[in-house]
């Protein structure tokens, strides 16, 4: 591999805070009938966005008052924490691939019109790359491929197990939870390099 293509794989990383992804359902029960997400700022993913919108989230050991919407609305509710958060939380919430909600653990949620509990949700999000199919192909990285990613910085690791996600709907982007980016020494805005 020459220099030139070691220095292609070069990938932007941003570090996720907790979050929630709602459906429309729930957003119309937690902020009152015909209420819609309204964008605070566009996020790295083309038409995501952080909302204005916020709620508490309930576990059994404890709670967050302020936990940022990401929209628009999804199909299915999702919690995304770290797993310090899930100690904080006092809930098992498995590590899983964004979307893969079966088996895990609940919620309760509380927002200004309303309330409501989820069997299921709750999840550790597992790291992982967003690759436009363009890039995908340049690199020769197939859907669902793990990866190693070196990223640099003070306390620079290479994360093993990177999940490629291609979609001609997504713009590159590494996506690490706050705990990762913390033991890295690592923030949004810093790059990371696909590593053999």
């Amino acid at each position: 591999m020459s220099a030139a293509s070691s220095e292609s794989k070069k990938v932007p990383v941003g570090v996720s805070a907790r979050h929630i992804h709602l459906s429309q359902e729930h957003v119309e029960i937690l902020f009152g009938a015909g209420a819609t997400l309204t964008e605070f700022k566009p996020l790295s993913q083309p038409g995501q966005f952080a909302a204005n919108e916020t709620v508490a989230v309930y576990g059994p050991k404890g709670s967050f008052p302020k936990v940022r919407i990401l929209g628009p609305s999804r199909k299915a509710t999702q919690l995304e924490i770290s797993r310090t958060d899930a100690f904080s939380l006092g809930i098992q919430a498995p590590l899983r691939e964004s979307g893969n909600i079966e088996g895990t653990p609940g919620i309760r949620i509380v927002g200004p019109a309303g309330e409501v509990t989820v069997d299921k949700g709750v999840i550790v999000a597992a790291r992982h790359i967003h690759f436009h199919t363009s890039d995908a192909e340049r690199w020769g990285i197939m859907d669902k491929q793990l990866l190693k990613v070196l990223v640099g910085g003070v306390r620079g690791v290479v994360f093993e197990q990177v999940l490629a996600r291609v979609s001609d709907q997504f713009a590159l982007d590494m996506h690490i939870d706050t705990d990762e980016g913390n033991a890295a020494g690592v923030s949004t805005g810093n790059f990371g390099e696909i590593v053999e």
